[in-house]
């Protein structure tokens, strides 16, 4: 039974069964929302990566990463245990810059999809080449599961990172799994 609750402690019940991937509920983390180019060399100096300039990617220090998701959109990636911290220090360093800073921790989850046919699980609900060509490692786009937006970034040849609103993510769950039973 899904347990819907808001709690960042996960909403979606353990263990998830896939036979040709591996689907499993991201540990919480802390999420930022940035928005503003203005905002981009003191918001990263403050959180420790440099905010991506290029389309569709990402850049990762140790358990930090920045997500491009428009041309003055980031999604901001910490551990948990940084909550606080990382609002203080961001919200320092963009004092007087015309920017948005938002916390969204309790808005989205994520899943991991991993596996050497995650990419094929993936296709069965996202319109993307998702082929390692097109869609390599590092790269990141928001793009729809089925019926659900989703933010989805490679982290490997064979390994998803899957950002999706916590209401939302009983379906795309369900989509996973039914996708993984039918990838031949």
């Amino acid at each position: 039974m899904l347990d819907l609750s808001t709690a960042r402690t996960g909403s979606l019940a353990l263990p998830i069964a896939g036979t040709k991937v591996s689907l499993r509920v991201a540990p919480p983390v802390a999420r930022f929302v940035l928005r503003g180019t203005d905002a981009m060399a003191a918001a990263g100096e403050a959180f420790g990566v440099a905010i991506p300039i290029r389309p569709c990617t990402s850049a990762t220090n140790g358990q930090f990463s920045a997500l491009w998701l428009g041309p003055d959109e980031w999604l901001l990636l910490a551990p948990e245990a940084e909550t606080a911290q990382m609002q203080t220090a961001l919200t320092s360093a963009l004092e007087g810059i015309a920017c948005a800073l938002v916390d969204v921790s309790h808005r989205q989850m994520a899943l991991f999809v991993e596996g050497t046919k995650a990419a094929s699980v993936l296709n069965a609900g996202v319109p993307l080449d998702l082929s390692l060509g097109a869609f390599p490692v590092g790269m990141v786009t928001r793009t729809i599961f089925e019926k659900a937006e989703i933010v989805l970034w490679r982290k490997g040849a064979e390994s998803f990172h899957v950002e999706v609103w916590r209401s939302f993510a009983p379906y795309v769950l369900a989509m996973l799994q039914a996708a993984d039973r039918d990838v031949g």
